[in-house]
């Protein structure tokens, strides 16, 4: 797999292919290792983006919510892809030892209310089975109500099944991205596939 963006050959070429790279190549100057996967199917993709990006937009969770919930979400489940880059992203929304700390399991920076969305993702990464009613009941405790709850498992779950997808099929966190997280994050990203 040395080299490779992952276990699978690039896509063959199409307007969508190409509109997806072009996409990445505006954005980040470079095609993510993720986007070469998922442009096996580039309207799953789409579809995929659109439909994340629209609940997001509609939800009660700011956008520091849903970062930890990430964060919190790939760490627990291993995928280095997605914990370099939301690590990124909690740091532009906190600082720097609060991202590597969720990214460790620890909470310390973060609101009563933050902290219970991380912990209830690693719950669900962990074990969906095992939640119960007392569970439920600590995020009423710090504030959400019953469809921002609703909101965060459900954002989650989009979450696993994204890294799923990258994880599986051996998609490698970009070299590019990398460089550019914060040290203290990539210290802490020291699980799943090698960049």
């Amino acid at each position: 797999m040395e080299g490779h963006a992952s276990f699978l050959a690039d896509p063959p070429p199409s307007p969508e292919v190409t509109a997806a790279y072009e996409a990445d190549l505006t954005t980040d100057r470079y095609v993510n290792n993720h986007t070469r996967v998922w442009c096996w199917r580039p309207d799953v993709m789409t579809s995929f983006q659109a439909l994340r990006g629209d609940f997001l937009a509609r939800s009660g969770l700011t956008d520091r919510e849903a970062a930890v919930m990430v964060v919190a979400t790939a760490a627990a489940r291993g995928d280095a892809y997605c914990s370099l880059a939301w690590g990124s992203t909690l740091t532009d929304l906190s600082d720097e030892a609060t991202a590597a700390g969720v990214l460790r399991g620890f909470d310390d920076g973060l609101s009563e209310r933050e902290a219970a969305l991380a912990a209830w993702s690693r719950q669900v990464v962990q074990d969906p089975n095992a939640t119960t009613n007392t569970d439920v009941d600590r995020l009423r405790d710090v504030g959400l109500n019953d469809l921002e709850i609703f909101e965060a498992t459900t954002f989650i779950a989009f979450r696993l099944a994204f890294s799923t997808v990258n994880d599986a099929l051996g998609a490698r966190p970009d070299h590019q991205l990398a460089e550019k997280t914060p040290p203290l994050v990539r210290e802490a990203v020291d699980f799943g596939r090698p960049v």
